[in-house]
């Protein structure tokens, strides 16, 4: 107990020196082994024992519970290190490495300067190891890589010293390979890995031991005493001689970045606000005394204390009374109740939190994942959370009991805010409600949840796939009129450029921008001059642009008339699905004098009959998610695995063998992809090992539309006939 308090106290002390701090994120593909880690450091730190760290590890062994004994929520702690006689303030994140809970990789990016990547030293970099390293780059988080299981290699793989190092620089030079193509200027200017320079380290977090080049100097163990100790058994020598927790986090401390140093080169990439504004200035220098700069990356709910909204505090101080403001919210005021630290799954509440450290603070209610935070009345808020995954299957739920309808309506508006890549759609009046996630998995976990932790007795349907819709053609003046016959609104419509969706999707173009500035990127991306000046709306991947000029009363009515479009691109007109990737040019209206002919009434139906019946006119056609898929098995194997992606609508594009095993490269649609583990299994004796990922949204072939259509319409209780323009657009 005293070793804790002591702690405690320590971190409070060290919080106020940024100097002294790392923020740091653990991030892999799922189950190479982050938690083995993660409670390695803490046994280290003396935050949970030692014999407690290895213990929590061994249910990885077991084929079902490695299903289930995985990293669901980020979750945060902190704690002290001593480095060359100085202590350091580790606060670090674990993250998931299911490709399902993808978003919390994201969200966790955003709070932290740097990220220990783990690579399994047998099965090498992965699908999701590439997503992982590519969310840190894109939020300049720099990285340092640590190979795991290589006992692994010695005792399984049976390689001998020479043929361990020349596998363990083939993981190096792979990972420094995905590094330089997805940032070449960021590689060139010293974030290639060098196990050298000690960027590098190996080791086996189940032993509790490591080595780095430069540790090996410290503490005397050689690569070949490193082989003799695995081929013997030994691992307690190495952990003793060289414990895993000093190695890693020496690295951490040495190379990766403090506040001050990271943030004068984070904040201009993800905050597109005034470089000289006092908030500017503040967020860039991590200045305490500056306004606060807060952006909330998780929300957890504590049965005694409410919302709790974690986040990284970039600028200004928090303390416990401090009014706060929640940039985008309606309510203005919050007023912070306790600030405190997570020292792991423990809320530990401080006097306060300065620049430069991961905050928890309750009393935040109108935050959610993702807002901006901050003392100021009105600060420009940090560039929004992009995910790499959306949402791509639904499951429909209800309340078993009537009575419990009022809460499981208020569970699931939690659950939306604890987790922003859930979509809901909650119905008051069926009392059937929505929710959308990453894959099968990803719901059965938010479904069980709401049974177990909110306590909500529900029934769910079997899960069904999200759609998207999209025009394929292009059509020019389509009218809306209003029921009064007094307002014409004229669109065209077309699909929008692969390379603005793409810009869109980066966060490259946006409304938070200033004007000038994403007209000129939309310039640079090949865009005519008349449209990039003239954008008005960008809802998900749809973009509106007012081409019209000099039109009375048009400024005042423009806020119904997007309110109509985003109507319309809520549900399509061919199945109610939500619409991508449409491009809608404003190019004539016409007003009545009098406003109140002009009101909500009249302007959004003639608005949202526009657009929808013109997607019929412009070719409507639906898109369904497709997931990338990767199956690896031995050779003799390799005839059932392609014909696992064959047999479900996919294509395989790419097969590599290495040694007596073939990976097996392809994609289908997740439509096709429902019971495919079960079915992997039984078609390769439990010897493939697999994974998928999102690959966004192709088109549903043509032959098979109508019947999609159809069906969708049925499950929806809409009209079972294909639709057709008359059915929006009044004569």
């Amino acid at each position: 107990m005293a070793r804790g308090k002591k702690t405690v106290e320590r971190v409070v002390e060290l919080m106020r020196d940024p100097k002294h701090i790392r923020n740091i994120g653990i991030v892999a593909h799922i189950d190479h082994g982050k938690t083995t880690l993660s409670d390695n450091l803490l046994a280290g730190a003396g935050i949970i024992s030692e014999e407690l760290a290895g213990k929590q590890l061994f249910m990885d062994s077991d084929e079902e519970e490695q299903a289930r004994g995985i990293t669901i929520d980020a979750s945060n702690v902190s704690m002290v290190h001593e480095f060359e006689g100085q202590d350091y303030l580790i606060n670090m994140i674990d993250t998931p490495g299911h490709v399902d809970f993808g978003g919390d990789v994201t969200r966790a990016m955003r709070a932290v300067d740097g990220a220990v990547v783990l690579v399994d030293a047998v099965e090498g970099t992965m699908p999701q190891t590439e997503t992982v390293l590519r969310q840190a780059l894109k939020e300049q988080v720099r990285p340092v890589l640590f190979i795991n299981k290589v006992d692994r290699l010695v005792n399984e793989i049976k390689v001998d010293e020479t043929e361990m190092q020349i596998r363990l620089g083939k993981v190096i030079d792979k990972v420094n390979k995905l590094i330089k193509g997805m940032n070449e200027d960021l590689y060139n200017n010293g974030w290639k890995l060098d196990a050298s320079q000690g960027t590098v380290a190996f080791g086996s977090a189940l032993y509790n031991w490591a080595v780095s080049v430069p540790y090996m100097k410290k503490g005397g163990v050689s690569f070949k005493e490193v082989f003799e100790k695995c081929r013997a058994g030994d691992m307690k020598y190495l952990a003793k001689k060289s414990p895993l927790y000093e190695v890693v986090l020496d690295m951490v401390v040495h190379h990766l970045p403090d506040p001050l140093v990271a943030q004068k080169r984070r904040i201009p990439v993800i905050w597109h606000g005034d470089k000289e504004s006092r908030e500017g200035k503040a967020m860039a220098t991590c200045d305490a005394t500056g306004p606060v700069g807060l952006m909330v990356t998780d929300i957890s709910f504590d049965p005694h204390a409410g919302e709790v909204a974690t986040g990284r505090l970039f600028s200004g101080s928090l303390k416990r009374g401090d009014t706060l403001y929640v940039m985008g919210s309606a309510k203005k005021e919050n007023r912070l109740q306790q600030v405190s630290i997570f020292m792991g799954p423990k809320r530990v509440e401080v006097e306060e939190i300065v620049a430069g450290n991961i905050a928890a603070v309750t009393g935040m209610r109108d935050a959610m994942v993702g807002s901006t935070v901050t003392s100021l009345q009105d600060m420009f808020p940090f560039e929004s959370l992009k995910h790499y995954s959306e949402p791509v299957m639904t499951v429909a739920v209800e309340a078993k009991n009537m009575k419990d309808l009022p809460k499981l309506v208020e569970v699931l508006r939690q659950v939306a805010k604890e987790d922003p890549t859930l979509g809901i759609a909650i119905n008051e009046e069926t009392g059937e409600h929505l929710i959308s996630g990453m894959g099968e998995l990803h719901l059965e976990i938010v479904t069980g949840r709401i049974k177990r932790d909110k306590g909500v007795e529900i029934i769910t349907s079997e899960p069904i796939v999200v759609y998207r819709e999209t025009v394929t053609g292009k059509v020019e003046s389509v009218e809306g009129k209003s029921p009064n016959r007094h307002n014409r609104f004229y669109f065209d419509l077309e699909p929008l450029p692969d390379e603005i969706v793409a810009l869109i999707k980066s966060g490259d173009v946006s409304m938070n921008q200033p004007a000038l500035e994403r007209r000129d990127v939309l310039l640079k991306a090949g865009m005519n001059k008349d449209e990039a000046k003239s954008v008005k709306h960008i809802k998900g991947t749809n973009m509106l642009f007012d081409m019209t000029k000099g039109i009375q009363y048009l400024n005042e009515t423009m806020e119904l008339i997007i309110e109509g479009i985003n109507e319309a691109l809520a549900g399509g007109p061919l199945a109610d699905e939500p619409v991508q990737n449409l491009k809608m040019r404003l190019t004539d209206v016409k007003l009545h004098e009098d406003a109140i002919h002009r009101g909500p009434a009249q302007v959004i139906p003639a608005v949202r009959g526009a657009i929808k019946g013109g997607m019929l006119i412009a070719g409507d056609s639906l898109l369904e998610p497709v997931q990338k898929i990767q199956i690896t098995v031995p050779l003799d194997q390799m005839g059932a695995a392609t014909s696992q992606i064959q047999g479900r609508r996919g294509q395989v594009f790419d097969m590599q063998s290495e040694g007596d095993t073939i990976t097996v490269v392809g994609k289908a649609p997740v439509a096709e992809l429902f019971g495919f583990s079960g079915d992997i299994r039984s078609a390769t004796e439990g010897r493939a090992m697999w994974n998928t990922e999102f690959s966004g949204f192709e088109l549903v072939p043509n032959n098979m539309v109508k019947d999609v259509v159809i069906a969708i319409r049925k499950r929806k209780g809409l009209k079972e006939q294909m639709p057709t323009p008359a059915d929006y657009l009044s004569s």
